[in-house]
């Protein structure tokens, strides 16, 4: 194994998220401090101009370099923080072409949170699978309708290009590269160093799906999504929810559509996991009985919903959760 280091050029900008920046850095250092010698990884930030910026929290980053000085053939992984304010980044086309010319030639191109838009932006996303932050999923799609957006996501892998979801899914996405360099050994040193999951269960969704919803209170349907939160085991077939709505069942799909960007069934799936990854995690409640108790039919239909949803079944979520759990208590 070569003990040069790999170069990994991290891209900031005036309001990134810090934790973007900082949490993939700390990443790589400690996995240099494993490696020891001469192995493991060099990190160099890279900003618009080669000054400093002051990121989300209003501490300062101090650059190595202006973006456009990085050369591309030394850079083994390209990383692009995100920023709440993205749309600001997005009209410094300095920065878009910055990215644009070191990706050409980097090993990998990565995105942390809305760096993903930044990504897209230089046409480094065309026809490739991405993820971003869950609030900025729906921006990602519309924005550039050739982008296949998978919002359930931790981070994706298209080829040379991943992405990466809000904030902390950037130090996830730095330990993968981090097995994919040095193997799992070294990765999951560095996750107990870190005190994080070496593979985080789930996917992002780890928010209400109700309160992820821009559905207002005069909204046809805010009532019916309330209930269904309230209540994810009862009857919510699409036939019951169009009578407690007082519409047909075709005017009820559409509004859905319109409102939610997804269908009624598909939102009680997502309630129904919502509410099992609760019960799974806090409890040792049976798996068939989470699963009766959150409107399953049964732990299979269960377990198809936890992969399609989170990318992982009902007992390898409770599993992972409550070994970490464990260990802390034993702690």
């Amino acid at each position: 194994m070569s003990t040069a280091k790999r170069q990994v050029v991290l891209v900031a900008f005036d309001r990134v998220e810090l934790l973007d920046i900082i949490g993939p850095a700390d990443l790589f250092a400690a996995a240099t401090r494993v490696l020891g010698g001469d192995g493991g990884y060099r990190v160099v930030v890279a900003s618009p101009d080669g000054k400093a910026v002051r990121g989300s929290g209003g501490l300062r980053v101090v650059a190595d370099t202006a973006l456009s000085h990085v050369r591309p053939a030394a850079v083994d992984t390209l990383i692009v923080g995100g920023s709440m304010g993205i749309d600001e980044v997005l009209l410094d086309a300095r920065v878009a072409a910055g990215v644009r010319r070191v990706a050409r030639a980097a090993r990998r191109t990565c995105s942390v949170c809305t760096g993903a838009l930044l990504l897209a932006e230089a046409g480094l996303l065309d026809g490739r699978s991405a993820t971003t932050h869950w609030a900025f999923c729906g921006e990602l799609s519309r924005r550039h309708p050739n982008v296949a957006v998978c919002p359930d996501r931790i981070f994706v892998r298209d080829g040379a290009v991943t992405t990466s979801a809000g904030v902390t899914a950037g130090m996830d996405l730095a330990l993968a590269l981090i097995e994919e360099d040095h193997g799992p050994l070294v990765a999951r040193t560095v996750a107990r160093w870190m005190v994080m999951f070496l593979q985080r269960p789930g996917g992002q969704s780890q928010f209400s799906e109700r309160l992820a919803l821009p559905v207002g209170v005069s909204s046809p349907i805010r009532g019916l999504l309330d209930e269904i939160v309230a209540d994810p085991a009862g009857d919510h077939r699409l036939g019951r929810l169009a009578e407690r709505a007082a519409l047909s069942e075709r005017h009820l799909r559409r509004v859905f559509a319109d409102e939610t960007r997804t269908t009624p069934a598909r939102f009680v799936e997502r309630v129904r996991v919502e509410a099992a990854r609760e019960l799974l995690e806090g409890s040792s409640t049976p798996v068939e009985l989470v699963a009766a108790r959150c409107g399953f039919g049964s732990p299979e239909t269960m377990r198809r919903a936890f992969l399609r949803i989170l990318g992982v079944g009902p007992a390898g979520y409770r599993g992972r959760f409550r070994s970490s759990l464990d260990v802390g208590l034993a702690a």
